[in-house]
């Protein structure tokens, strides 16, 4: 299981007006969270985890203004959390918004390769002149179904890269965010052109892909491996640490039926 830790900047930018208040409780969550792994591993050990890989928080979109993520202190917790829980295998880890937009920036103040785990996350979109901003702010302002196509055609782009990152983390993110009320209720078949596209990019990058136990579509693990993908991971996106392996036995289930199975160690990725 992977817990994150939802999002952070690296810098200080001018918060975006139309987004801050949507905003402002989720940014609390989050900065408080990624100074928390010790609560995730108590959870972890109460749920019976065998391990737990924290995902510090790094973002570089610049619509929000939260604190610094402290790697120091981060990565002093996690080894704090080893030495109190010696049976329970916890991994170190961020997930890297946009790693294809500023992973020069990103790698000056921690090295991802010496982490175990780094989950890519595509969070924000250019379109037209406006600043890069989520989709759930763009649904708003554009058509969603352009939005969509946008995201989806971004994805791609971040698969093809060559930035550093193991997972590609909520490819759907931004059907998260669909406005049911304006656009009706997503249906994925609509762009499934796109997704598989995404899938498509991301099976030949050699990543994995990860699947959220908080939001079970069927047709995600199907497409993947009709694309392609040999390599799952869970992630609950977990913003407080009770919210730690949400409907996980629900997920095992989903991707056993399409022939998933765990690695040697708890950690490895899940294959087929």
């Amino acid at each position: 299981m992977v817990l994150g830790y939802g999002r952070s900047v690296v810098r200080r930018k001018r918060t975006h007006a139309r987004d801050l208040r949507a905003r402002h409780a989720h940014r609390i969550a989050r900065t408080r969270l990624h100074r928390a792994p010790r609560r995730s591993t108590l959870l972890a050990v109460r749920v019976e985890g065998p391990h737990v890989a924290p995902a510090g928080p790094l973002d570089q979109d610049g619509l929000v203004d939260p604190e610094w993520l402290d790697v120091a202190g981060f990565l002093e917790n996690i080894a704090r959390c080893r030495h109190e829980f010696p049976d329970l295998t916890i991994l170190a880890g961020v997930e890297f918004g946009q790693p294809h937009l500023s992973e020069s920036e990103v790698t000056s103040i921690v090295d991802l390769r010496s982490l175990d785990r780094v989950n890519g996350s595509l969070h924000t979109l250019a379109m037209g002149a406006s600043p890069r901003a989520e989709p759930g702010t763009l649904f708003r302002e554009q058509s969603p179904v352009d939005v969509m196509w946008a995201y989806l055609t971004e994805a791609v782009a971040m698969a093809n890269s060559s930035a550093y990152f193991d997972v590609f983390t909520h490819l759907d993110y931004a059907v998260r965010l669909w406005p049911v009320g304006d656009a009706g209720p997503f249906d994925p078949r609509r762009f499934e052109e796109g997704f598989r596209a995404a899938m498509a990019a991301i099976a030949s990058s050699g990543r994995a892909l990860e699947m959220n136990t908080r939001r079970l579509w069927p047709w995600m693990p199907q497409w993947w491996v009709e694309e392609g993908g040999r390599w799952v991971t869970f992630g609950s996106d977990a913003h407080t640490p009770e919210a730690l392996a949400a409907n996980f036995p629900e997920a095992v289930a989903m991707l056993e039926h399409f022939d998933f199975r765990p690695g040697s160690r708890p950690e490895e990725f899940w294959s087929r």
